[in-house]
Order: C-alpha cells, then structure tokens, then sequence
C-alpha cells in the first residue's frame, strides 16, 4: 500500500507541476480534432493491457527523475495532459477502499476537490473501479480520472490528467482513453 500511496503522490505532483505551469498560450482544440487524435497503441505486461493515447502524447517514462521500471508516464509537450500507468505489488484491499484512500489522500491535498465519478467498471470481465475528478492549484484546474484494477496478480493504477478548463471536453476526452482499454 505504502508503494501505491507513493506512485499516486508522483502523480500528483505531475499534475501539480502542469497545474502551476503558467503557459498562457491556448490552442484552439475541437471536438473534432480531439477524437481523430486518439490511436497511438500502448501495450504494458507483456500485452496483457493495452489502450490508445491521443497523437500529441508521447512516452515519458524515465525522464522524471524515476527509474522505475513499474511505472509509465505519457504526456503532451506542455505537460499539462499526461497519463501515468503504476503496476505496483498486488494488495488484499478490495478497489473500493483504495479508491475511497485516494479520494481522502486528494481531498487533504486540495480541500476543494470535485469528485465526479466513483463507480466500477468492467473491461473483458476484469473488474476495476474509476475515480473522476476535478482538482484545482494556483487558481487553474485540472481533471483526474484515475482507474485502479488488479490484473495478473499486480495492482494497475492509471491517472489521466488533462486541463479541466473546458470540464465536459476534458471528461470526453479521458472517456476516449478509457474506452480502448483492454485486459487480456
């Protein structure tokens, strides 16, 4: 458990950077555009996952200052959308009391916090359980949507961090990356 609380504060703290970086250039993004960008293939455990990231995401990993080989970091050229993947050691706690820890965990980070979505989900017949939500630092906002799964006797954590100015296209598209998320 101490490891995953670990990995999810890194992922925090990526967030936190791309909250309180203060580029003000904006990039006029459609619906359009969004979806058409989803479809660079990304397959972890030997193949036993696999999902799809938006074109403008690339492979991170290792330039955090992190040699982990568990964990997998995927982000934007700003940093302001990422998507963190952690398999971590397996936990006899089921995904419901992680997700409700995690909830408490960002709540005394951000005493504002949003929850949007708390609910399981199931992928192949795997059973994992999804957490939205809105998190805000320096006056900017960001939308979190963390999946947390056990898959081959390991813990999957995944946390997609997007700009939450426009929160129903930054919903959509977390959303598009969920959706082409497979377990075998």
């Amino acid at each position: 458990m101490g490891n995953l609380v670990k990995y999810v504060g890194i992922g925090l703290l990526v967030l936190g950077l791309a909250a309180c970086d203060n580029n003000d250039s904006k990039t006029a993004t459609t619906p359009a555009a969004q979806s058409s960008a989803a479809g660079q293939p990304v397959s972890l455990l030997d193949g036993k996952i696999s999902f799809a990231l938006p074109a403008d995401m690339t492979d991170q990993s290792g330039k955090l200052g992190t040699q982990a080989n568990n964990m997998h970091v995927y982000s934007d050229a700003t940093g302001q959308k990422a998507v963190i993947v952690i398999v971590g050691d397996n936990t006899p706690d089921d995904l419901a009391a992680l997700t409700k820890r995690l909830e408490e965990q960002q709540r005394a980070r951000d005493p504002q916090l949003q929850v949007v979505t708390n609910k399981s989900i199931e992928i192949k017949g795997h059973t994992l359980q999804q957490l939205d939500s809105i998190i805000s630092a320096k006056g900017q906002t960001a939308y979190s949507s963390v999946i947390l799964g056990k898959v081959d006797n390991q813990l999957l954590t995944m946390q997609i961090t997007l700009p939450a100015d426009n929160q129903q296209l930054a919903q959509t598209a977390a959303e598009n990356i969920i959706n082409t998320i497979t377990i075998k």
